[in-house]
């Protein structure tokens, strides 16, 4: 397998997790059960599954309303589109 081939599969992999703990963190927050910690949230997201993370956020209406979760995860998808973009042209451009 090719490095592009193994970085999409770890993309793939880390967006799902983000995108699944969302909606878990969301389950057991409504059942007062034990949670997610939001820096294992932010973890996720900053190891490449910032997309997944900001859709479950969205998806599952989850942290919302929470102003600097909101802002630190939309700058995080920002910088990994910017990186995404960056690293495409440098490679294909």
């Amino acid at each position: 397998m090719n490095l592009l081939g193994m970085l999409s599969g770890y993309l793939f992999i880390l967006n799902l997790a983000g995108l699944l703990a969302m909606g878990v963190d969301k389950y057991r927050a409504k059942r007062h059960a034990w949670r997610i910690p939001e820096a294992n949230l932010f973890l996720i997201s900053l190891l490449g599954g910032s997309i997944g993370t900001w859709a479950g956020m969205y998806l599952f209406r989850h942290k919302t309303k929470h102003r600097r979760f909101v802002i630190l995860m939309t700058l995080i998808c920002i910088v990994h589109v910017f990186l995404a973009v960056y690293v495409f042209y440098r490679l294909f451009g």
